[in-house]
């Protein structure tokens, strides 16, 4: 049976609010707007149409850790367009201001479609069955109703999701090479003191969520997802050796391997 990402009624409710609350950790370099720029950007935002801009209408924030390194956790605000019934496309910011800083982007794809990718692209995808039964995924500023309608769908959806800002470690600009993330597939693998500050400061319950869920059925993964519980971690290395995205440090010694690796180690759990 076809399952549509989004019925009209929720996607109609994610044009409400929930940001305005989550500052960025970074502060990017460069001077203060002049009179003249302030003035242009201006007379673009009247004159010029934008229809890819327009179209995002949907916020979600949930959690990530890059892929083959789950120790390395962080919050991501993700504003999304409905392209059709089974994708979605989403810019990820690492908070919910003005001059909040584009970390990266997240495609969304129905099940239907997931189960068409040729077995090493799946290997690339993570599922989002415990990001939704288990409260950490949500839509702030929609009604409680509306909210469990769309994580009905998405929990049926599978997310591919690349980090180009790495903003737990680069604080003034982007640097080293985009790093596959994935999503919490168990209880205590996200940090407990990471999910508290969120839901305090969008002043959710991901406990309480978790427990409004518990209607919500829980559909089988294919097993191509999630492909990093198997020990086959898809990650970029960084041949510059400015990121190992291991320890939460800054710049390493260059790897000796500067191709797209696919390692059939164990993971940090």
């Amino acid at each position: 049976m076809r399952r549509p990402i989004l019925s009209a009624t929720a996607a109609l409710a994610l044009t409400a609010c929930g940001g305005g609350n989550t500052e960025s950790s970074v502060q990017a370099p460069g001077a203060e707007e002049t009179a003249k720029t302030k003035a242009l950007e201006a007379g673009a935002a009247v004159l010029q149409d934008r229809p890819p801009v327009d179209a995002i209408n949907a916020y979600l924030d949930g959690f990530h850790f890059y892929n083959g390194q789950m120790k390395v956790q962080m919050e991501a605000h993700h504003h999304c367009s409905i392209l059709n019934e089974d994708v979605i496309q989403c810019t990820i910011y690492d908070g919910n201001l003005k001059d909040a800083k584009l970390m990266g982007v997240e495609y969304i794809i129905s099940e239907k479609l997931f189960i068409s990718l040729p077995e090493q692209e799946r290997a690339l995808w993570h599922s989002h069955v415990h990001e939704v039964k288990s409260g950490q995924l949500i839509a702030p500023g929609i009604p409680e109703v509306a909210e469990h309608e769309l994580m009905e769908k998405l929990i049926h959806t599978y997310g591919k999701t690349w980090h180009t800002w790495h903003t737990d470690l680069d604080k003034d600009l982007p640097r080293g090479m985009p790093q596959l993330m994935m999503g919490f597939t168990a209880d205590g693998q996200a940090d407990p003191s990471m999910v508290a500050a969120r839901d305090a400061r969008l002043g959710v319950s991901s406990e309480d969520k978790r427990k409004r869920r518990a209607d919500i059925p829980v559909p089988g993964i294919d097993p191509g997802a999630d492909a990093w519980q198997k020990g086959a971690v898809v990650q970029v290395q960084d041949p510059t050796g400015v990121h190992t995205h291991g320890d939460g440090s800054g710049a390493k010694e260059p790897s000796p391997r500067s191709e797209n690796a696919t390692s059939k180690g164990p993971t940090e759990e």
